[in-house]
């Protein structure tokens, strides 16, 4: 993620900043610009081409600091959610800003990589739209259908996510996680099926069309095949092709991201565009930056920052996917 500063006292900002706190300069998002811009007393801000940006209408809503093209119209980002909980739900209205912050880091990051970010405005049947739904009064189930991904807003409070993480004995979950591991399946839609890189795909992660019912059946009733390590990034992922994409992808967006930021920071000192693949960038940087994260992690007494081992398998198959993107396998320009 890009180092931000504030334009008008140069003091270092977060993507979530709506204020300075330096020289409380109101700030909102470009996505143009892909910069937190000063925004006057009107709530407006004007462009080097002289349009007129406005405060998302959802800003009070789920915190949301980016700008929108119309007065009192949502942002880019909001846009996408097709669904979120009634204004009577107020337990439901509480955990939307948190899944609405992770979803506009995952636009940026498709939007640094190329990828499309198409919404049901341009493509009424096949295009991306998320239904945050609270689970207060029903049982909903994170997934994707079709460019419809469901969010359960339960996942933003962090003490019933650790307590599932925990049962399912996952190393790993955030709401931004569950986010990249289904944008990965909508891709997989969009850009691999059908198309030239089918078969490619198929070699790598296997036949998508083995019956995803039975599949999941076998996986919780029999757990992982014997050696999924040598294989898979994760014991979901051995449970059907489609899984296994999205989990790598999810992997592949976790480490571009992370690889990135360190760049940004200074605390990467070659460039992560400067590598021919991305499997390369994998073990010339992320490896050794992994282990220096886990490490400052456990320096503070909290478990690693990357609990995961990566086989050489995987790394044919995060290549692949990095591959998808127009930015190039080595992750495209930092950001």
């Amino acid at each position: 993620m890009k180092a931000f500063r504030c334009r008008v006292c140069e003091n270092d900002l977060y993507l979530e900043n709506s204020l300075c706190i330096s020289c409380g300069s109101a700030l909102g998002f470009s996505r143009s610009e892909r910069a937190l811009v000063p925004v006057g007393d009107d709530g407006r801000y004007t462009d080097h081409t002289g349009a007129t940006w406005f405060r998302c209408a959802n800003r009070e809503l789920a915190g949301c600091n980016w700008l929108a093209p119309a007065e009192g119209a949502r942002c880019d980002a909001c846009s996408l959610t097709r669904t979120r909980p009634s204004d009577d739900d107020a337990e439901g209205l509480g955990q939307l800003p948190a899944a609405e912050a992770a979803k506009r880091h995952l636009v940026i990051e498709l939007d640094t990589l190329g990828l499309p970010v198409v919404g049901r405005d341009e493509d009424p049947v096949g295009g991306l739209c998320f239904d945050m739904l609270s689970s207060v009064d029903e049982n909903v189930v994170i997934g994707h259908a079709n460019g419809v991904i469901t969010i359960d807003l339960a996942e933003s409070d962090d003490a019933r996510r650790e307590r599932v993480r925990t049962e399912l004995g996952e190393p790993y979950r955030t709401m931004l996680g569950h986010l990249r591991h289904e944008i990965g399946h909508y891709l997989q839609m969009v850009v691999v099926t059908p198309g030239p890189l089918q078969d490619r795909c198929r070699e790598l992660f296997g036949d998508e069309t083995a019956d995803y019912q039975a599949e999941i059946d076998r996986h919780y009733s029999e757990g992982p095949p014997d050696g999924w390590e040598e294989r898979f990034i994760t014991t979901y992922a051995t449970m059907h092709p489609f899984e296994d994409f999205a989990e790598t992808f999810a992997h592949f967006l976790h480490i571009h991201d992370t690889v990135d930021t360190a760049a940004e920071l200074g605390l990467v000192t070659v460039n992560p565009a400067g590598f021919g693949s991305f499997r390369d960038l994998v073990l010339g940087v992320w490896v050794p930056l992994s282990i220096a994260l886990n490490q400052i992690n456990r320096s503070m007494g909290k478990g690693d920052l990357y609990p995961f081992v990566i086989p050489d398998a995987v790394l044919d198959k995060l290549d692949f996917v990095a591959s998808l993107a127009p930015a190039g396998p080595g992750g495209g320009e930092a950001t």
